[in-house]
């Protein structure tokens, strides 16, 4: 049964060398229940509002599984937050989630998945490792970006319900490595019939379409 198991938010705004010169990379698991709303985890922030947050990445979802793999790469733990997490997901193939794909969590809450994340120089920072950014997309376990659907309450422990999966089947992972023009014209069409696509990933929909001349 796919489960939270952990629920992350800022700790506290660090000194960073980037434009901003403060991150708010550095999330912590919270004990208890955190409500959960439209613009994401209560009390989180993002520093830098232009790269972060925003309705269509309110959440950032991460699975255990892909955790554990970059445990074993880098031979230390991958702990709740480190990558700046909000969501810590057992049972549940976060790579493999359809954009557009709706989960409930808990009692209440209702998110949709939107797109994948894209590592940046803050997160090269943060985990002070060569060549982080290269690394961490060549493994492509990038974990999902969420929209949330209907505020609610999530907390470790809290089980994890795909309720629905678009029919595109264009997922994370597919999106992360680049999308093949046939796949980019699934979601042009989608947005076209007035369906939800993020407008990140529309701008590689259209690249992506746009090399085979359509």
């Amino acid at each position: 049964m796919p489960l939270i198991t952990a629920v992350c938010r800022v700790a506290a705004l660090l000194p960073d060398s980037g434009a901003v010169g403060v991150t708010a990379i550095d999330k912590r698991p919270l004990d208890g229940p955190v409500e959960v709303k439209k613009l994401g985890v209560y009390g989180d922030v993002q520093a830098s509002r232009k790269h972060h947050g925003g309705p269509d990445k309110a959440v950032y979802a991460f699975a255990d599984e892909d955790a554990a793999h970059f445990t074993r790469l880098l031979g230390r733990e991958v702990v709740p937050g480190l990558f700046g997490e909000n969501l810590r997901t057992s049972g549940l193939d976060v790579t493999g989630a359809v954009l557009g794909e709706r989960w409930a969590i808990g009692e209440r809450l209702a998110v949709e998945v939107t797109m994948p994340r894209t590592p940046c120089a803050t997160f090269a920072r943060r985990m002070r490792e060569p060549r982080w950014v290269k690394r961490f997309a060549d493994e492509g376990r990038p974990g999902a970006y969420l929209r949330v659907i209907r505020a609610g309450s999530a907390a470790d422990g809290d089980e994890v319900v795909v309720t629905s999966r678009p029919e595109h089947g264009v997922t994370i992972g597919e999106c992360f490595a680049g999308l093949s023009p046939d796949r980019a014209l699934l979601l042009l069409d989608l947005a076209d019939r007035g369906g939800f696509v993020a407008e990140p990933v529309l701008d590689e929909a259209r690249r992506a379409s746009a090399r085979v001349g359509v």
